[in-house]
């Protein structure tokens, strides 16, 4: 049966940079396996799948797969699909105002909003659907460094210590004392699964040292475990970063704004707009966002 699909970036304004993201626009019938087996063929850090809704005041169901496994949620396909749908659907509707879009995704309805901008480019953002939290220690600066090629001077900087953070993913978060350390950085895998385990989907690597002005933080992510050598741009990681932010950072109660630069070492810069509230100096809630443009689309046979 002949499927449709569209090819997007994800986390920028100009083609050929940010995460590519592949959409399978019709995937009623097929099971995990034959999911996967098209997410390989793609072998994009994620392939989405779009269903009917569950529930029918929803927009649409989402499943999303790695190369290698499913995620029950990620940002870059969360934000790439809500476009897209949004693209097909509601084109006009765009051009004059925002449309809410709700994803069902396995973490649970998330809510999009979305609107498009000049020269082809639409915006969409989400609120995350689960406040992050500290679900692991990383206590070890040898053995992280190590598995990372780094030195344990690399490791940490200001308050910021190592951590498994999740919104939906656990993922670990090591800061990098400078750009140039993270540049260096490339999983050794000789200790990369030791020190890291399976039960992570990557490492984020972070820096306050940013290549890009009005960014605010510079980041990396190595998943090699879920067939993702380096990520151009990790929303999920994203949402998970508001924790981290907010425990180390401890900003006064308001609204704030992050950017957080990804990417840029593989050649696919890429921007994610971080967006966080604070009350009573603890989150209360945050969205991820971003641009995303149209690159190709076509039919495979599923």
């Amino acid at each position: 049966m002949r499927r449709a699909y569209h090819i997007l970036d994800v986390f920028t304004d100009t083609p050929f940079a940010g995460n590519p993201l592949a959409v399978v626009v019709d995937a009623a019938g097929l099971d995990a396996a034959r999911m996967q087996a098209i997410a390989r063929e793609f072998n994009l850090s994620e392939t989405v799948f779009l269903r009917d809704a569950g529930d029918p005041v929803n927009t649409a169901r989402l499943r999303i797969f790695t190369p290698n496994a499913e995620l029950p949620f990620a940002g870059h396909p969360t934000i790439g699909a809500a476009a897209l749908i949004a693209h097909l659907r509601a084109p006009e509707h765009i051009v004059k105002d925002e449309l809410r879009i709700v994803l069902e995704e396995a973490v649970g309805d998330v809510v999009c909003m979305v609107r498009a901008g000049k020269m082809g480019v639409i915006y969409a953002s989400f609120n995350i659907p689960k406040l992050p939290e500290r679900v692991g220690a990383l206590d070890d600066k040898a053995a992280i460094a190590a598995a990372l090629s780094l030195e344990v001077a690399d490791i940490g900087f200001d308050a910021h210590q190592p951590g498994v953070w999740s919104a939906g993913n656990p993922l670990a978060f090591v800061p990098i004392a400078s750009r140039e350390a993270i540049a260096r950085a490339r999983p050794d895998m000789a200790h990369f699964e030791r020190v890291f385990g399976a039960a992570v989907v990557g490492a984020f690597l972070y820096t306050s040292e940013v290549e890009r002005r009005g960014s605010d933080v510079h980041a990396r992510m190595f998943a090699p475990l879920r067939g993702i050598a380096e990520d151009p741009a990790t929303g999920s990681a994203a949402a998970a970063f508001a924790g981290v932010a907010v425990a180390y950072e401890k900003p006064e109660d308001g609204e704030h704004t992050l950017v957080i630069e990804q990417g840029f070492e593989m050649g696919r810069p890429s921007l994610i707009t971080l967006g966080l509230d604070v009350g009573g100096g603890t989150l209360m809630g945050a969205s991820v966002g971003g641009a995303v443009v149209m690159i190709a689309q076509g039919t495979i046979e599923a």
